[in-house]
Parts: C-alpha cells; sequence; structure tokens
C-alpha cells in the first residue's frame, strides 16, 4: 500500500528513531515543492531542461487532471529511507488523492513514486511505472527523460486508450537527440587515459559511515524478516504438516545461513582488534550483499506461502483456530505468573531480570490479539477478506510471543535449576583440586596464593547458592573462572587420561552455562524485537554460533569446546545487557505516544505490539498504513487493511514486509 503518513505521527516517529538510537542526526527536513511542478535542488536540470519538464507536467494535467511533482535531491536524509522521505514530502506540502510525487535522489541512487492509495491508480500501476518506465531513465541519468517517463507512464496508466500526445512525440525526438550526443561524448571519454585531464571519475563511493549505518539497517530488519518468517512458517506447518512447507523451510535455512554470515563480518568488525578502512568497507559491504540476498530468497516465495495459507479465503476457520491458541495462552498466563512468583521467592532479581515482566508483556500481547480478532470478526461479517486476514495475523503472531514469554519463565527455572546443581559439583572438584594442589611444592608461595582465591572463590560461590536469593548461574561463571585458574596449576601432575576427563566433565558444564544464557538472550529478544539493534543481535547471534561449535567441538575436543562455549557464554550475556538497554531507552522513548499500559485496554495492548514488533504504528501513522523502515525494520507484509491501519509481518524479506515499489537505479 502507498499510503501516505500523517506528517505530524512522522514526527513522532522520527523522534523515536532517534531516542531509540541514541543519537541526533543532522537532519535535512523534506523540501517544499512551491509554484511549479519541478524542484531541482541536485542542479541536474539545465534551465531548458526544467523549463521543458515543467511544460510536460503542465501537459499531464491537461490529459488526464492529475499532477506530478518531480524532486531531485542529492541524498535522502531525515529520513533516509526513500518512501519515508516522499511521504512526507507529500504530507507537508498536503497533496490530494490525484496528486503524485516523484522524488529522486541522484547520489544515492534512490527513488520513490508517492501517490495516495485511495487515488485512480493502483499499488500495481504505480509499481508498474516505477520499474518499466522510470528507472531505466534513471540508470541512464537522463533526469529530463525521467520525468517524461513518468508522466507517460501516469498518462497510459489513466487513459489505457489513448495515445501520446504532440508534446510526448516531441520529447522523445528530443531524448533521443540528446542520447545520441552522450553516447559520442561517452565514446570519445572511453579514449582519454585514466587519471588524464578530462577522464571521467567514476560514482562517488558511499562513505564508511553511510555503509556502516546501512548494513546495521539492513541486519536489523533481515532479522526481524527471518523472524516472523519463522513464526509464520511454525503456523502453517502446525496447520499443514511439514510436507507442504518443507520449499519455505529450506529457504528460511539459506536465509538464515546468509544472515549468520553477515552477523559474524559484524563481530569482527565490533570486536577489539583495529580493521583496516579497506576491511571495513569490504565487510560492510558484504554484510548488506548477504543480508539482500536473504531478504530476496525469501521475497519468492512469499507469494505462494501466502497462498498456501489463504487467510483471506480461509478467514473464519483461521480466525477459529487463532480464538482457541489465545484461550490457551491466557489460561496458561495465571500459571506462568505464580511460577515466576515462586522464583522471586528462591532466587535474586538479577537471576530473573529476562523475565522479569514476562507476565505483563504477555497480557499486553493478548489484549492486542483480542483487538486484531474483534477486527476480523467484524471484517467477516461485513464480507472483507483482507481485511479480516490482516488482523487474524497480527493475533497470531500477538498470541504466539505470549506463549513464547510464558513458556521463557518455565524454561529459565529449569535452567536455574540445572546450574545449581553444574554449581555444587563443581565446588566439589574444586575442593579436591584444592587438596591436589596443597600436595605440590611451593616454593615461591604461587600455589597457595592461587589456593586462597579459589577458597575465596568458592566462599562466594557457596553464597550464591544459598538463601532465597540465589544467583546459580553467576556463581557457576565465577566458579568456572576459579576452576580455570587452578586446573593450570594441577595439570601438570594429572596424567593425560585423567586430563581428558577432566575436560569432557567441564565441557558439559560450560555448554548447559551457555545454552542457558543463549536461551534466555534469544527469547529476551525475540519477543522485544521491535525496540532491539543491531548490536545485542549480532552478539546473540556470534554467541549461537560459538555455542554451535562447542556442541561439534564436545566429544572430539573438549578443550576447544570449553573455549567456544566459555565465548558462547560472554556473547549472550552481553547480547541481553544490551537488549535491556535498547528496550529501556523504547519504553522512555514511545510509552508517552500509547499511554501506560492498562490491562487489556489499547494503549498497553499496542505498545506491547510495537515493542514485539508485530506493527509499528496503526496509532502513530494517524491509522493509516505507513511504507517500510522505522524501528528495527517492524513494517511487516500482509493483507491490506481497511480499518486497522497497518501491515503485520509475513513470511518473506524485506521486499514484501515494507511497502513494494522504489528502490535504487
Amino acid at each position: 500500500m502507498r499510503l501516505r503518513w500523517a506528517a505530524a505521527p512522522l514526527a513522532a516517529a522520527a523522534v523515536a528513531v532517534s531516542v531509540l538510537a541514541g543519537t541526533a542526526a543532522v537532519a535535512i527536513a523534506p523540501v517544499s515543492l512551491g509554484a511549479g511542478y519541478i524542484v531541482d535542488d541536485a542542479d541536474v536540470l539545465s534551465p531548458a531542461e526544467e523549463t521543458d519538464a515543467q511544460a510536460r507536467l503542465e501537459q499531464l494535467k491537461t490529459d488526464t487532471g492529475l499532477d506530478l511533482w518531480v524532486v531531485y535531491v542529492d541524498q535522502f536524509t531525515d529520513p533516509s529511507d526513500a518512501a519515508d522521505w516522499a511521504n512526507q514530502t507529500a504530507d507537508d506540502n498536503g497533496l490530494g488523492v490525484t496528486q503524485y510525487l516523484l522524488a529522486v535522489a541522484t547520489d544515492g541512487r534512490q527513488y520513490y513514486l508517492s501517490g495516495d492509495s485511495a487515488g485512480p491508480l493502483t499499488e500495481d500501476q504505480l509499481a508498474s511505472i516505477e520499474q518499466q518506465q522510470i528507472q531505466p531513465a534513471l540508470q541512464r541519468d537522463d533526469w529530463l527523460g525521467a520525468v517524461d517517463a513518468a508522466a507517460t507512464g501516469i498518462t497510459d496508466a489513466k487513459n489505457p486508450s489513448g495515445g501520446a500526445g504532440w508534446f510526448t512525440w516531441l520529447l522523445v525526438i528530443v531524448v533521443i537527440a540528446v542520447g545520441i550526443v552522450l553516447f559520442v561524448i561517452f565514446l570519445r571519454r572511453r579514449r582519454t587515459p585514466a587519471g588524464a585531464p578530462g577522464a571521467p571519475s567514476g560514482p562517488p563511493q558511499p562513505s564508511l559511515e553511510e555503509l556502516e549505518r546501512r548494513a546495521s539497517s539492513l541486519l536489523v530488519q533481515t532479522d526481524d524478516a527471518l523472524k516472523t518468517s519463522a513464526q509464520e512458517l511454525g503456523f502453517a506447518k502446525a496447520q499443514f504438516g511439514d510436507a507442504a512447507t518443507a520449499e519455505f523451510e529450506a529457504a528460511l535455512s539459506t536465509a538464515q545461513q546468509s544472515l549468520d554470515e553477515a552477523f559474524g563480518l559484524k563481530q569482527k568488525l565490533d570486536d577489539a582488534t583495529p580493521d583496516s578502512a579497506q576491511d571495513t568497507r569490504a565487510w560492510n559491504e558484504r554484510i548488506i550483499a548477504l543480508c539482500e540476498a536473504s531478504n530476496a530468497l525469501l521475497d519468492e516465495k512469499a507469494a505462494a506461502f501466502d497462498e498456501l495459507r489463504k487467510l483471506e479465503q480461509n478467514a473464519p476457520e483461521a480466525l477459529a483456530r487463532v480464538q482457541d491458541e489465545r484461550a490457551k495462552a491466557a489460561a496458561s498466563l495465571d500459571q506462568a505468573s505464580l511460577r515466576l512468583q515462586e522464583l522471586r521467592s528462591q532466587y535474586a532479581p538479577e537471576a530473573l531480570a529476562t523475565i522479569a515482566d514476562n507476565p505483563d508483556q504477555a497480557r499486553q500481547r493478548l489484549a492486542f490479539a483480542d483487538e486484531q480478532l474483534a477486527s476480523a470478526r467484524t471484517a467477516i461479517s461485513s464480507g472483507d477478506g483482507g481485511a479480516a486476514a490482516v488482523g487474524i495475523r497480527a493475533a497470531e503472531e500477538a498470541v504466539g510471543q505470549a506463549t513464547l514469554l510464558e513458556n521463557a519463565i518455565e524454561k529459565l527455572a529449569a535452567d536455574l535449576a540445572d546450574g545449581e546443581r553444574s554449581a555444587a559439583a563443581l565446588v566439589a572438584e574444586l575442593e579436591s583440586d584444592i587438596a591436589a594442589a596443597a600436595a605440590l611444592p611451593d616454593s615461591d608461595g604461587r600455589i597457595a596464593s592461587v589456593i586462597a582465591a579459589t577458597r575465596q572463590q568458592l566462599d562466594a560461590a557457596r553464597s550464591q547458592l544459598t538463601g532465597s536469593g540465589k544467583r546459580p548461574l553467576a556463581a557457576l561463571q565465577s566458579l568456572e573462572a576459579a576452576n580455570t585458574q587452578i586446573d593450570t596449576l594441577v595439570q601438570g601432575v594429572r596424567d593425560a587420561a585423567a586430563q581428558a576427563q577432566r575436560a569432557r566433565q567441564m565441557v558439559g558444564q560450560l555448554i548447559l552455562q551457555a545454552q542457558a544464557q543463549v536461551s534466555a538472550a534469544e527469547d529476551y529478544i525475540t519477543a522485544r524485537r521491535g525496540a532491539v539493534g543491531a548490536e545485542a543481535r549480532t552478539r546473540l547471534a556470534e554467541a549461537g554460533a560459538s555455542l554451535a561449535r562447542a556442541q561439534a567441538l564436545q566429544s572430539g575436543d573438549p578443550q576447544q569446546a570449553m573455549q567456544h562455549a566459555q565465548r558462547a557464554d560472554q556473547l549472550a550475556g552481553l547480547a541481553i545487557q544490551l537488549a535491556q538497554n535498547d528496550v529501556g531507552a523504547f519504553g522512555g522513548g514511545m510509552g508517552g505516544m500509547f499511554g501506560a499500559p492498562q490491562g487489556g485496554q489499547s494503549g498497553g495492548g499496542m505498545l506491547g505490539a510495537v515493542l514485539g514488533g508485530i506493527v509499528l504504528n496503526s496509532m502513530l501513522s494517524g491509522g493509516r498504513s505507513s511504507g517500510g523502515g522505522g524501528l528495527g525494520g517492524m513494517f511487516g507484509g500482509g493483507g491490506r487493511s481497511s480499518g486497522g491501519g497497518f501491515r503485520p509481518g509475513s513470511f518473506g524479506g524485506g521486499g514484501t514486509r515494507a511497502r513494494r515499489g522504489g528502490g535504487r537505479f
């Protein structure tokens, strides 16, 4: 849908983006259109060409009754997304339903044709004009030709039986002549040696900062697309079985491999090792390419996936299924809340930090699901299958997140219990190590020092494993650190078989700890992905990769496996910390827009849906569908909404999860 944003809500969303990003961007506001149809801030049209372009657009008005403004700028900034920039410009200048805007960033090589979906041209018609007529002209840097191409495309779409006017043919002749001249100039310049006076310099490369911003943004958007696609795939598998969804499972797996590689490169860029400018550029470009490949692969399967689910045609049956799932999630919510209360009586608050607000978050998701199910019922009654599908899809994901939040409580409870058992076993092993170390010769007192430090850590760990404020996973971490130190000391007195046995025992404990941390981070970020940025996601992805390597090496090379498990544990803990920081910033920046959560009230339900990445802002967009970009890629694909004003996530990549149209040239 090409529905434009209301200007004030978009400004509010931009403030929210600044809060979440933690930085204040230097912004260039979208332009004022003025009296004429052409705004050439990039200075790509000569005065004569600008006059011709103005005349062509006046002819368009005469032929069709439709207005088209064309804006050329160097870069799209504030907002940087082509669709958002064009839509905000249209809104700021009060364009109506029969008025269109073509925005082109000549240096940024982006463009977008903005139009109101209530206007006379359909989404498919606008997309066809962009791809078949405007984009080829822009790829040739034919700025005047792009104006004519857009006007011709709109004329043909509005009057399919009408012919081109005399002015159109005149411009075609002029464009051909200009093309011939440019081709001759091109041939001459090819003969000029590189570096010689007059030799052409290639298109300017984006700065490293621009590449890094683009890579980080794509990582978040692609990760969101894959998470939502995985959830949608789970719904489809439950409904249709594994065989019917095999092709989508394969596509998702391949896309995930590309994303994992991209996150690995991002981790290398973020680590403490300095990177050369050449490596920084190459790795960011590779991240962008990998993310785009993942999105494209999923986008190719999106139409087939939607055809499989057919929510519009099967809306009543799908509604009944989601209502049943909602009832199950609501029934288990009280039990999950009671379980959390039990855990609070046993463990310290920091041990439960990742699930502390899970019941409240689950209630918000269920409140949002209730709103969407009610909208879907109304839409079914009125025969609007498309609107019903939107509500069902949003409710389905909200219920899925509520279930994930509830299950995470019991999952962490099991991890904490396992951590207690592992910590107790490690305490016994350390006591044995202390006895072995005490029997070693100690001429310089080094052994006594290590023994004393180990006893201190043992005492601290015992205090974390007793009472009503236990912290078993933290105790396990400190015990593992102590064990590493004393193992180095006594390793020389153990034979090879004893060392191997010791390594096998330790790697199992380390992998358990890492699994608990990675699982907690995964659940926390998945259910709050609307607020979580690239850093936390990168650390989580690398933690998962390290854990997988540890598990693969556990039997064959326990020493290496231990190192990978320790790294996974550290990275997952850092991912949790970074994600909690992002969520804290999100709450401060967005909470006031929706009001405080109040049980089933729409404010709390909508805020939970935004935080969960189910939808960005049906409220921020003034009840109208917005267009791509935004906080963490939270605009999703899905059916057309006639009343809810948003498009919830669906199976697919960026092309199906955001507004279709526009692009690069």
